[in-house]
């Protein structure tokens, strides 16, 4: 499962500028992204103790524009 949270501590050591303002999780691993784009179905799940947005897909990274794209699996990948 993906989830998507705002970055309640952007611009501080290690979290990404001002300009990173979403947590992107994928099972272990955190991105810190501008931009996220979900092109799958999504909904809203409480996470510990914030809220955020899931959904299952598989994540694309575009480091220049700091975007996070999710989209749906394609075959090979399930």
């Amino acid at each position: 499962m993906i989830c998507v949270r705002y970055n309640k501590t952007r611009g501080q050591p290690g979290r990404g500028t001002l300009e990173h303002v979403w947590r992107v999780f994928d099972g272990p691993k955190e991105y810190l992204a501008k931009n996220v784009k979900i092109n799958v179905p999504s909904w809203g799940a409480k996470t510990g103790e914030d809220w955020s947005i899931c959904c299952e897909g598989v994540i694309e990274v575009d480091r220049e524009t700091s975007t996070i794209t999710i989209g749906e699996r394609t075959c090979s990948q399930k």
